[in-house]
């Protein structure tokens, strides 16, 4: 496969496992440090297994990696360089977004959240 093929294709698929709001949401609970399903339900307003789906899907992708402590399983960043990244890509949305007034709001407390 030409090398330009599998990078593309290889992108697309990245793009893909962040193309859900709750994984983009887990990756940023994830920037400080490891949670549990049950901090991340909380977090997320989600059921336990939608939780855990989501989890599959970023480990699977190897986004995130797992820690065992007894009976409780806690997630944590492979390269939490990746929420960094997201941060950055909320400039991509404000820059389009010089006629939606709310979206503009919404970045900038995303931001401070996030941060």
């Amino acid at each position: 496969m030409p090398h330009r093929t599998l990078v593309t294709k290889e992108l697309a698929e990245f793009f893909g496992v962040l193309s859900h709001p709750h994984r983009i949401r887990i990756v940023e609970e994830l920037r400080d440090g490891e949670h549990d399903v049950n901090s991340l339900r909380v977090l997320l307003g989600i059921t336990h297994s939608g939780v855990s789906q989501h989890l599959m899907v970023l480990r699977a992708n190897r986004l995130v990696s797992e820690r065992r402590q007894g009976r409780r399983v806690f997630y944590h960043l492979r390269q939490p360089e990746i929420a960094k990244w997201l941060l950055e890509a909320t400039h991509f949305l404000e820059r389009g977004s010089a006629e939606a007034a709310d979206l503009r709001k919404a970045i900038v407390k995303t931001r401070k959240e996030w941060t």
